[in-house]
Parts: structure tokens; C-alpha cells; sequence
């Protein structure tokens, strides 16, 4: 096995540290002490903090989106029972009883997106490409008779994820799952599920 370059060491701990605690919260020393890391090789790779960020950010949605296609992509199963097991996944991951509360796009779009276009262009680019992976999901559901023939596979992706993205942030202030579990219970026992034929 390939020994892990020092950048990309540095990107999987700071992913880690960021994704738990926030930009703001993190700072480069922390970083550096976790990675065991001079300031020296730091700024070899990465130009500011800022720079970083985005490269961890990056590589956050990166993983994501391969996790969103292994579920939502080429399956035989049928569409909306794709969506719905993609959603659980979620919750296991980043409710309250995954390694990591929360989503790194919803804290860096608290955090960072007013104050800095150029992760707010990342983020935005990383939303609109998740938004349009699961209307291709939607899109299946429709052409499957699961869905009327009339509906906008783009704007219930983005009421999908935007109610998504408000349930979790509910949930990190609450400590609690039960705004993911009633997103849950709308969207896929009401929502989507009255017209499924499955």
C-alpha cells in the first residue's frame, strides 16, 4: 500500500477537525499538532488557511458524492427505495449517533460563505451538484409510474435537500435525531410515498 502523502495527511486531518468543530473553531495549530506536521511543510503545500479549507472541502464532497452514487446510482432497486435508504444512510452517518455530528457544507456555509466567494462558489457548485443527483433519482421515480408524470424532479430534489440540510442543523441544536426522523417520516411515508406503486 502507498504511503499517504504529506498533503494528503494533512487534508484528512484537518477534514476531520473542521467537519467536527467548524472553520472558526479550528485552528492551523491544532491542525498541525493532530497531523504532527511542521508550519513549514503546511505552507509547502497550501497558500493560507483559506486554501486549505477549500482543498478539505473538496475532498469532503468528493466522498460524498461517490457514497450518494454507490447508493443512488445503478441499482436494481427501485428508485424511491434508493432515495429513502440513501437518507437512513445519512442519518446514521451524521445524526446524533454517527462518528461525526452534522454536515461540513451546512458548518461552512454558516461559517464562511458570507465572508468568503471563494468557498461560497465551492459550496454552492457542490449543492447544485447533489441537488441534481438525486432529481436523477426522481427522474427514475417518474419514468417508474412512482411518481405523477407532472412532477419537477429539480425542485423536489432541492425541497429534498434543503429540508435535509434544516432538519440536521435542527438536530445538532437540539442534540437530537427526532427533526431527521420527522424528515424522515414527510418526505417518504407522505411526500413520495402516496403516489409509489412499491
Amino acid at each position: 500500500m502507498a504511503t499517504k502523502s504529506t498533503r494528503d495527511h494533512l487534508i484528512d486531518t484537518g477534514l476531520k477537525l473542521m467537519h467536527s468543530n467548524g472553520y472558526n473553531a479550528t485552528g492551523l495549530t491544532e491542525i498541525l499538532k493532530e497531523a504532527d506536521v511542521p508550519k513549514g511543510s503546511f505552507y509547502h503545500h497550501f497558500g493560507s488557511k483559506e486554501d486549505f479549507a477549500a482543498a478539505a472541502l473538496e475532498r469532503y464532497t468528493t466522498r460524498e458524492a461517490q457514497h450518494a452514487a454507490s447508493v443512488l446510482i445503478a441499482s436494481k432497486i427501485s428508485p424511491l427505495k434508493r432515495l429513502k435508504r440513501y437518507f437512513m444512510d445519512l442519518v446514521k452517518l451524521y445524526g446524533q449517533k454517527g462518528a461525526i455530528h452534522g454536515c461540513m457544507m451546512g458548518r461552512f456555509s454558516l461559517e464562511m460563505a458570507a465572508q468568503n466567494p471563494q468557498l461560497r462558489k465551492q459550496i454552492s457548485v457542490t449543492f447544485a451538484h447533489w441537488q441534481h443527483t438525486i432529481a436523477t433519482v426522481v427522474e427514475q421515480a417518474v419514468a417508474h409510474e412512482e411518481l405523477p408524470a407532472g412532477t419537477d424532479p429539480e425542485s423536489v430534489a432541492g425541497f429534498l435537500l434543503n429540508s435535509w440540510e434544516g432538519a440536521l442543523l435542527r438536530s445538532q441544536a437540539e442534540a437530537s435525531d427526532a427533526p431527521l426522523e420527522l424528515f424522515m417520516q414527510i418526505a417518504f411515508d407522505q411526500l413520495l410515498k402516496k403516489h409509489s406503486n412499491a
